[in-house]
């Protein structure tokens, strides 16, 4: 089953020496799955400041700067495992930076039947 792993933290949580190791670690554990046939995609997000969020309610489209929620943690990137069930998903995200600042987040994807996939 495919699950996604969406990583939230505050924005500066980690000083850029952290954030260097932190990206390293991360790196290196999207390349232990890759070995393990478990890595199916995964990118960091640029930062809240490139953010544009759109809502279309009653026939009106508004377009605005910035993340939609107003939180204090920022979705900051995904990895997308696919691995036999939750507990795997599980010990995975724990593994990466979010998990000790901030939090992921973990979803099974719904399969779509039918659409090609690049």
């Amino acid at each position: 089953m495919k699950y996604i792993l969406l990583m939230y933290h505050t924005e500066g949580v980690f000083t850029q020496e952290e954030l260097t190791q932190e990206m390293q670690n991360a790196i290196g554990l999207c390349e232990e799955l890759v070995a393990k046939g478990q890595f199916v995609g995964a990118s960091p997000l640029e930062t809240i400041s490139t953010a544009t969020s759109l809502t279309a309610k009653s026939g009106r489209t508004e377009v605005r700067d910035g993340p939609f929620a107003e939180t204090k943690e920022q979705l900051g990137g995904y990895v997308i495992v696919d691995v036999p069930n939750l507990d795997q998903a599980i010990a995975i995200a724990e593994r990466f930076p979010a998990a000790k600042r901030g939090t992921v987040e973990i979803r099974p994807l719904f399969p779509l039947e039918g659409i090609p996939v690049a």
